[in-house]
């Protein structure tokens, strides 16, 4: 079942770009287009869209700078499919890295498209309609990713940000290395370094000249975003928790 929605397509290949959009608004859709990666940014950072469809490969910026620039730069969250004919893991965890949330390569059908535009968008509205995120003096705004800890405004790749959300949203639940993983990435596994590497960082983001750490890692179990008194740090049947490991 489709959702009503405003769709952004950045796509150059103008008979693909008025394919999709045409079938999109047969489906009860609104949708903008731009043809560059240029004027994709200008109207995605100006203008409020439920999903994003866009090109990988683009005239005037390209589109990995797009959702770089978007994420970091104009700070938003819209969510992202990015179509390309680039199919290589490496090209789909570099999408997924920058903040690209589904990845379908061409030639796709466009019920596929729709299928999965309206996961994205169900997600995100799930998402924004949580109530600000707190764990100790940590909290996260989902509506607007903006993230604090005591008077500390943190700043997290988009990757970090996800990571966040996933360990405030089940805390104090410990939460596996493969939940995470397939929530992050998918079906497109990356190495088994690369969750370690993103976990050291958000932990230096967020725990890093406070007292009292946040982020621990359960030895063989997966990791909680928690206060753990003194008791529950030395573990308790059987539980051995570690804060400063990844």
């Amino acid at each position: 079942m489709s959702v009503s929605a405003i769709i952004l397509i950045i796509e150059d290949n103008r008979g693909l770009a008025e394919t999709v959009g045409t079938y999109l608004e047969t489906r009860g859709m609104e949708v903008d287009y731009a043809a560059d990666g240029e004027e994709g940014y200008r109207l995605a950072a100006e203008n409020r869209y439920d999903a994003i469809v866009l090109d990988g490969h683009l005239p005037r910026m390209d589109g990995l700078d797009v959702v770089r620039t978007l994420r970091n730069v104009a700070r938003v969250a819209t969510p992202i499919i990015m179509v390309t004919g680039r199919d290589t893991l490496e090209d789909k965890l570099a999408g997924l890295d920058q903040g690209v949330d589904d990845y379908l390569t061409k030639p796709f059908a466009t019920q596929e498209l729709e299928a999965r535009l309206t996961a994205v968008i169900r997600r995100n509205r799930k998402e924004l309609g949580r109530e600000v995120l707190k764990v100790g003096d940590l909290s996260f705004d989902p509506s607007c990713h903006r993230m604090r800890r005591g008077d500390r405004e943190l700043e997290l790749s988009p990757v970090a940000t996800k990571l966040l959300n996933i360990l405030m949203r089940e805390s104090p639940r410990v939460v596996t290395r493969r939940e995470i993983e397939r929530e992050i990435w998918g079906d497109d596994l990356p190495d088994s370094d690369t969750l370690r590497s993103h976990l050291y960082n958000l932990r230096k983001a967020i725990d890093r000249g406070f007292d009292e750490p946040l982020l621990h890692t359960v030895q063989s179990a997966g990791y909680r975003l928690a206060e753990i008194g003194p008791s529950r740090k030395a573990g308790h049947a059987g539980e051995s928790v570690e804060s400063a490991a990844a």
